[in-house]
């Protein structure tokens, strides 16, 4: 039975046996580690303890079972006997994946347990990860003898035996170059500009357009557009409750800005890091903090410890996963829970940049200049002041009425006969009263006992009196309830009756009525009854669980009436036990003040109220979601298996590993200010040596340009990602990004006054059969217009585009909030949606009809390369929807405005759509669908056409 291994022990026996007659030691560091590291730890180290075991240390083993590792015995070591099979041929035990081990790795490990399985001291093993150091994403930039795009290209071409396409047709150019630079069509004057220009002078002509449109504000919506998928830009939370981020659009506007001023990129960067920290009191450059909180976030606010932990550990992912994707091209994130399997990023890296953010909060804040500040305080502090004083005087007086009240309290008070009010059950009796309307007005809320309204309730119920009593209020009885609510019906931000007073008298204790402060609940029956009790209740425990935050009436009285306008009173509170010792005390405002002190408490009151509407009057200084920060509290710890509750060592702020053979790491003590934490990463991604920052930024340049980049992973340069078809040419391109300052617009020039990006999208089969993707780009290749630009297009041809830039974003769809929030689409689209679509509120989760259809990204998470798919929705929706629909009717009114005559208005629709005059047969069919079926029609199918929407 123990044939094999016996066999195995023989052999490094026989093959180990020296002049001496001694066998030659094996070397755990040079012997045994890497054998346990390649075979054994991918499934047994400690955030993994497949088996309940880690063999990560020697320790580990032992604990696990001493029999694994018997120092002596290599046959009755259960590590030789699950590694190497009973008999030849077998399959062995372990490893479950993998290669198993070979015969000379089997008779070292024996070797190695027979002279004592010595492990030195503090000696831990690591998985080695597939990709070390010498990775080539993370060499120094090579410098190449080629001094241009297109001898690059035509040293791969060449090594293929290919050639590059002749120069695109003008037409096709000029739109190529429109689109690719500002996301817009030219117009057909634009074009013929272009054209008569382009046949004079083609070079100088094409540098003209391109240094036009870079200086086109335009410029930085288009490619601002392209950033914002890149760091996962969206304007709502995510998660269950997925609420909006109303004020990050800022972040939107600053993108577009900073491209537009071809501000420095190294500086950019710095600014999204700590953007507060270098451009203090500067708006401008603060709110590029915003990208650190751009992702989703978790504000469910669960209340068990362990979550929290683990919620947190999660907000601080994404601004990490974020960081290393967007700058380095980096899976940081993958190394949360153990070393990165592909890439050589330590455990320990992903926790020291952790410890740059672990005092960031999701938050807004203020944001604004010095001089802004002193004036709203020059207003608001008169108002402040006025007020404490205010205040101080009615708390001097409100003290002097209770002492007194307290000091003979049977003197002033109510007798009480009834228990305290009750947020789950709540019961009122009285003689028998007709009626056909019933009040309640509240006197306070049970929180605050000074404050008047701010309930919920979920049912009110009237009850006839009688042998059989009904609940009149109920709706399906003839019920109608009436008052404010916090949320107002068929607004735009909210669904008809969310949280409406038609919900305490549907019969169901799912969802409350939410008051929106000092207001009076009105039930009017279906007709005058007879009644003697009243039901209510804010949350009832036989239907739900109880909600400590819900808030329900403190003080009140009920009063019906017959006719609406005169009202009977039916009960007060005042006989019941006050709530708790606030409410007490204002019931000895209510009972123990003289006439004089009343009319001096309403005046007091009515001071103190109006400075707070003067107050509240005075705009509030600006704030934007960019994230709060603070020093951290306690020290960053590893979370062993990625778990934060379970710390492990505690770890500072440092740079990754990953990069030390090239950029002079840093570390910085466990209190180094928050602030500095941030910006000394920053300086180490944009740091003059880190080849992978330019890389990957220049990639992402070519990427846009071309559909698909140097290395088509263009988030991920890693051992999973892409491998670059042309690793001389991207090391130039990230050369030339930082002669040039690390400014974008000169290297957008370079590349488009390229003959490579000039020339033709001909297909050509013997080209395409060496090279099918056309990756070595013997062609250019068409792509489809993204969403946004079509959209941008229809708008534009339909002459209804407006031009406006920035500030609050427009909306496709119908927001609702209940307990969570809602995105219904628009079935109509108004003249306030008209405007670029990169301005569209872009929340989580939305569906928004044809930009949804035509792969705009969910910005759920990052997106650094979009879909193209093919679907029949997408048809569809271009045919049918009211939006095309409607910009077909305003194309037809633009080319009726243009001419009376089909043949003028045929020219003219195809120089808007396609850059170019119909052909004969185009013309004379476009003429005749015109007169058969109208001018709508014609251009309802031109915004269904393929050329439309596709680029060469």
């Amino acid at each position: 039975m123990r044939l094999n291994r016996q066999l195995i022990g023989l052999a490094l026996l026989l093959s180990g046996i020296t002049g001496h007659g001694q066998a030659d030691t094996v070397s755990f560091l040079e012997d045994i580690k890497p054998i346990l590291e390649t075979k054994c730890l991918a499934c047994h180290n400690p955030n993994l303890t497949k088996g309940d075991l880690s063999m990560a240390t020697h320790e580990e083993i032992l604990d696990a079972d001493p029999n694994f590792l018997i120092a002596g015995n290599h046959l009755d070591s259960i590590l030789h006997q699950v590694t190497v099979p009973l008999d030849p041929g077998d399959e062995p035990e372990m490893p479950k994946e993998g290669d198993p081990l070979t015969d000379a790795e089997a008779g070292k490990l024996a070797q190695w347990i027979d002279q004592g399985a010595e492990w030195p001291d503090k000696i831990v093993l690591k998985e080695a990860s597939k990709a070390d150091k010498s990775w080539w994403a993370y060499q120094p930039l090579k410098k190449s003898p080629h001094k241009s795009i297109d001898t690059f290209i035509d040293a791969r071409l060449a090594e293929h035996n290919l050639s590059r396409n002749p120069p695109a047709p003008p037409r096709d150019l000029v739109r190529r170059i429109y689109y690719d630079l500002i996301g817009l069509p030219p117009t057909p004057n634009q074009i013929k500009d272009f054209l008569d220009a382009h046949a004079e002078h083609p070079a100088s002509s094409i540098e003209s357009l391109v240094t036009e449109l870079l200086a086109s504000p335009h410029y930085g919506e288009r490619w601002g557009r392209h950033w914002l998928d890149v760091v996962r830009f969206g304007e709502s939370r995510g998660f269950e409750k997925n609420i909006l981020n109303d004020n990050i659009w800022p972040f939107r506007d600053y993108v577009i800005r900073s491209l537009n001023e071809d501000k420095p990129f190294d500086q950019f960067i710095i600014e999204h890091l700590a953007g507060d920290v270098v451009g203090k009191d500067n708006p401008d450059i603060e709110v590029g903090t915003a990208f650190l909180v751009a992702g989703t976030w978790d504000d469910v606010n669960n209340r068990d410890p362990a979550q929290q932990k683990i919620i947190r550990a999660n907000t601080l992912d994404d601004p990490i996963t974020a960081t290393g994707s967007a700058f380095l091209g980096l899976t940081i994130n993958c190394a949360k829970c153990h070393d990165h399997k592909f890439d050589p990023i330590e455990q320990a890296d992903y926790f020291r940049i952790l410890a740059a953010f672990d005092g960031l909060k999701q938050e807004a804040r203020v944001i604004t200049t010095p001089a802004r500040r002193r004036e709203h305080a020059a207003k608001t502090t008169p108002l402040k002041e006025k007020e404490k004083a205010l205040s101080k005087k009615l708390d001097d007086l409100t003290s002097k009425i209770i002492a007194r009240g307290k000091a003979d309290p049977e003197k002033f008070l109510p007798k009480t006969s009834r228990p305290k009010v009750d947020r789950t059950f709540n019961e009122d009796t009285f003689p028998p009263t007709r009626a056909r309307f019933v009040r309640l007005v509240p006197l306070t809320n049970d929180v605050d006992a000074a404050k008047r309204g701010g309930i919920r309730f979920d049912e009110f119920e009237i009850w006839t009196a009688g042998k059989k009593p009904r609940n009149v209020a109920l709706s399906k009885n003839g019920g109608r309830a009436s008052a404010d609510s916090r949320f107002v019906e068929d607004s735009a931000d909210n669904s008809k009756n969310a949280y409406g007073p038609v919900l305490v008298n549907d019969g169901k204790f799912g969802r409350r009525w939410i008051s929106s402060g000092d207001h009076i609940l009105t039930i009017e029956l279906a007709k005058p009854e007879t009644f003697n009790r009243i039901v209510y209740s804010s949350d009832r425990p036989a239907d739900l669980p109880t909600h400590t935050k819900m808030t329900s009436v403190g003080e009140y009285r009920l009063e019906s009436s017959l006719d609406g306008e005169e009202w009977t009173l039916l009960t007060e509170s005042w006989d019941r036990e006050p709530l708790n010792a606030k409410f007490l005390d204002q019931r000895f405002l209510r009972f123990c003040a003289t006439e004089a002190e009343d009319a001096r408490l309403e005046r007091l009151n009515l001071e103190l109220g109006k400075t707070n509407r003067a107050l509240a009057d005075i705009p509030p200084l600006p704030t934007v979601w960019a994230g709060k920060f603070s020093q951290p509290e306690h020290p960053t710890h590893i979370a062993i298996g990625g778990d934060p509750n379970k710390p492990g060592n505690p770890i500072v702020p440092a740079s990754l590993t990953t990069l030390s053979d090239n950029i002079p790491a840093y570390t910085l003590a466990h209190d180094t200010p928050e602030s500095e934490r941030r910006l000394a990463l920053a300086k180490w991604i944009v740091h003059p040596g880190n080849p992978l920052t330019p890389r990957v930024l220049a990639n992402r340049i070519w990427h846009y340009h071309f559909g698909t980049g140097i290395v088509n992973t263009p988030s991920d340069f890693g051992y999973m990602g892409g491998k670059p078809s042309h690793p001389d040419l991207l090391d130039y391109l990230a050369s030339r990004l930082i002669e040039n300052k690390w400014q974008l617009k000169a290297l957008h020039k370079e590349i488009i006054l390229s003959q490579t990006y000039q020339q033709a999208t001909t297909h050509r089969d013997a080209a395409a059969a060496v090279d099918a993707d056309a990756r070595l780009l013997w062609r250019f290749p068409p792509r489809r217009l993204s969403a946004e630009e079509m959209r941008d297009t229809i708008l534009s041809i339909a002459g209804q585009l407006d031009p406006a830039m920035g500030g609050p974003g427009f909306r496709l769809y119908k927001f609702t909030r209940d307990n969570v929030c809602t995105y219904h689409p628009l079935d109509e689209h108004g003249h306030d949606t008209y405007r670029r679509a990169v301005y569209h509120q872009n929340p989580r989760a939305a569906q928004v009809d044809l930009l949804t259809e035509f792969d705009c990204p969910d910005p759920a998470v990052a997106t650094p390369r979009r879909a193209s798919t093919t679907t029949p929705l997408q048809a569809l929706t271009l045919m049918n929807h009211s939006f095309t629909i409607d910009m077909a009717n305003r194309f037809a009114d633009r080319l009726s405005n243009h001419s009376s005559k089909p043949a003028a208005q045929v020219r003219q629709a195809f120089l808007l759509a396609f850059g170019r005059p119909p052909g004969p047969d185009e013309k004379t069919a476009a003429v005749s669908l015109i007169n058969s079926h109208g001018l709508p029609a014609f251009t309802r199918a031109l915004l269904n056409a393929n050329e439309l929407i596709y680029l060469n």
